[in-house]
């Protein structure tokens, strides 16, 4: 029932959109098991994990797009809950090393050692359970969207106030999560990973099932959104968007709207965090950092505001220019081509590629004016 709704809503973009993921989660990994090394068709495990991060951003994306596209709320802090669900996974994976740790402790972590921890703190119990890393995945950036949100939106802080508040959350998390009294790492972050669900995180396999595993993700979290904003309650998230003090004159208790719509994005980031690590194989402070979700800002822009489609399609964009100019002379000036092209979308493509694109193949197809027939010359 509920995936014949969400395929009957679904546009034709959308569909192209599935059908591209659910191939790419087939056969990048099965090129990259089952061709040789020399085949043309061979994918390398650098280059699948490297798509494989791209992926993650990409559910990032949607996750932003839902709350901004779709409900008017720019957020300025996407990054934490992203950082917030790698952590948990970090976690995890780290009471996963066991006594194969530099320094051998069974139970402590090698940087809790190193800083003289004597036993493991209380918030690390359970993460050697699976099920609750992948709860507290879900838990501890939905229930901090919440909480924030609950106040932000009881408050009706909006607008560019909003931004700035959502910003300052996650440099705060950045300050804290820098302190090495926290039980996170400090600086150096979580890292040497070696098992996850029994199996070597670096062998070829687990690498080819953590790509499958972010396609499917990706699908799912796209699912999620498409059939929130292809709802009843979507409609009311986009009144939201567009005239909030009309919605809410109309009866509407727009707070919990916008609070239901945040909390589900974030959970959806925390999860692109979670795959995100194991691939990377670290996570650190510097996920917390104000750029990072300005640059997701400047994702969901270039791939078209509004779309779902869009959003992903800009932070694989983004992210693989961004591989190809860090990697050469231009390097130091990335930033500066990140934010002209932030600008030109702006102001020359303000729906984004996807937008564009569909603008100009609509107007392609659109058949010229008939001329109107001359009257005939009285007689």
């Amino acid at each position: 029932m509920i995936t014949r709704f969400l395929l009957s809503n679904m546009d034709k973009r959308g569909l192209v959109f599935l059908a591209l993921i659910a191939a790419i989660g087939v056969l990048v990994p099965l090129a990259n098991l089952l061709m040789p090394a020399g085949s043309p068709f061979h994918v390398s495990t650098a280059t699948m994990s490297l798509w494989g991060k791209y992926l993650c951003y990409a559910l990032l994306a949607i996750s932003l797009d839902l709350v901004w596209g779709y409900c008017g709320i720019l957020s300025l802090g996407h990054g934490a809950f992203f950082a917030l669900g790698g952590y948990a996974m970090g976690m995890y994976l780290m009471r996963q090393i066991g006594s194969r740790g530099v320094y051998g402790n069974p139970v402590l972590p090698d940087f809790m050692v190193f800083l003289n921890w004597q036993e493991l703190p209380w918030y690390w119990y359970g993460f050697s359970s699976f099920p609750f890393a992948m709860l507290m995945v879900l838990l501890v950036p939905g229930l901090l969207a919440f909480v924030f949100g609950w106040f932000a939106f009881r408050s009706r802080v909006t607008g560019v106030y909003l931004s700035i508040i959502t910003q300052a959350l996650t440099y705060a998390l950045l300050l804290a999560f820098f302190r090495n009294d926290m039980g996170f790492g400090g600086n150096n972050g979580l890292t040497d990973f070696k098992d996850i669900l029994g199996f070597n995180v670096q062998a070829q396999g687990t690498r080819a099932a953590l790509f499958a595993m972010t396609c499917v993700m990706l699908i799912s979290g796209f699912l999620i959104a498409r059939g929130i904003v292809s709802s009843k309650l979507g409609k009311v998230v986009i009144a939201i968007r567009d005239a909030e003090s009309r919605t809410r004159f109309l009866g509407y208790r727009v707070d919990r709207f916008k609070l239901f719509v945040f909390t589900v994005s974030a959970c959806m980031a925390g999860v692109a965090g979670a795959l995100y690590v194991p691939q990377v194989g670290i996570i650190n402070p510097s996920e917390f950092a104000p750029a990072n979700s300005i640059e997701t800002v400047i994702w969901v822009a270039v791939g078209g505001r509004g779309s779902l489609v869009g959003a992903a399609l800009g932070a694989v964009v983004v992210n693989w220019a961004k591989t190809v100019f860090t990697s050469g002379f231009m390097a130091p000036y990335w930033l500066f081509a990140l934010g002209a092209l932030f600008v030109f979308v702006t102001l020359f493509m303000p729906k984004g590629i996807l937008g564009t694109a569909q603008g100009w193949w609509e107007s392609r197809k659109r058949p010229a004016p008939v001329p109107a027939a001359e009257p005939a010359p009285a007689e």
